[in-house]
């Protein structure tokens, strides 16, 4: 009886201990693949919707918007390209506060290619503390202006440890497209396969209003989930870097 008892208090010690092992398939699905290039969702039945170019003049509403539909967006922000980010950071602030993700588009929008190792890690930095300066955490994913990765780019981002984010629709709205012909190709992309991660920029005014608004409808139609970009690669932990950053008391640029 002692034995069987014995037996009992075991299998129950290794059923517990085996529970509180991470499943390695999730591990695995969870790291970040630092210096590669991610261009589509790792799974299907989501859209991750991404906006380049902010801080600008409709951020905040854009925030209204997506959080009105219930819905969550990415934010790949400069520090400066229209504007100083400081000028902007209540809204900055509030898309953090609001749940969706804020990541990195370079302090200055340059050409990274072209750039020297120290060049394109000051460019990181800098957006790193102002991201910390305003809502204390530094941004884990960055997608690079003008989606350039040649050069010492990408063996940079590899050693600072980022998550590069490409995309797999571009919507063109940089190219004078409307939101009209953005809707279409989409509509062309298709919503079976995994996820899409679109490019898309906040500093339109269609794409902010009229485009954004269709692709929650479109979405909702098509039975897909709106989530940030972290979440359709299976990283909803990891849109920042892990650690505690202290603030350097900076508010200009």
């Amino acid at each position: 009886m002692l034995l069987e008892s014995a037996l009992i208090a075991f299998t129950f010690a290794l059923c517990a201990s085996a529970r509180a092992v991470p499943n390695p398939i999730e591990v695995f699905k969870r790291a970040h693949t630092s210096g590669t290039v991610i261009s589509k969702c790792s799974k299907p039945g989501v859209l991750a919707l991404a906006y380049d170019d902010g801080p600008y003049q409709f951020t905040s509403s854009l925030v209204d918007t997506l959080d009105k539909a219930g819905v969550k967006g990415t934010f790949f922000l400069t520090g400066t390209l229209y504007g100083c980010i400081y000028n902007q950071q209540e809204a900055v602030k509030k898309a953090f506060d609001s749940g969706h993700q804020v990541a990195s588009h370079t302090w200055t929008h340059p050409h990274m290619g072209s750039m020297s190792t120290a060049q394109i890690q000051s460019e990181m930095e800098k957006v790193e503390q102002a991201m910390v300066n305003i809502f204390g955490k530094k941004p884990q994913y960055m997608r690079p202006p003008y989606l350039e990765t040649g050069g010492q780019f990408l063996s940079v981002m590899k050693q600072m440890n980022y998550s590069v984010i490409t995309d797999d629709v571009d919507a063109g709205d940089w190219n004078n497209q409307s939101p009209q012909q953005s809707e279409q190709k989409f509509s062309q992309a298709g919503a079976s396969g995994n996820g899409h991660i679109p490019l898309m920029h906040e500093t339109y005014s269609g794409t902010v209003t009229t485009l954004t608004n269709w692709l929650i409808e479109w979405a909702q139609t098509n039975n897909l989930e709106i989530v940030t970009v972290a979440e359709c690669l299976d990283d909803a932990d990891g849109m920042y870097k892990e650690g505690t950053f202290e603030p350097n008391g900076q508010t200009t640029c």
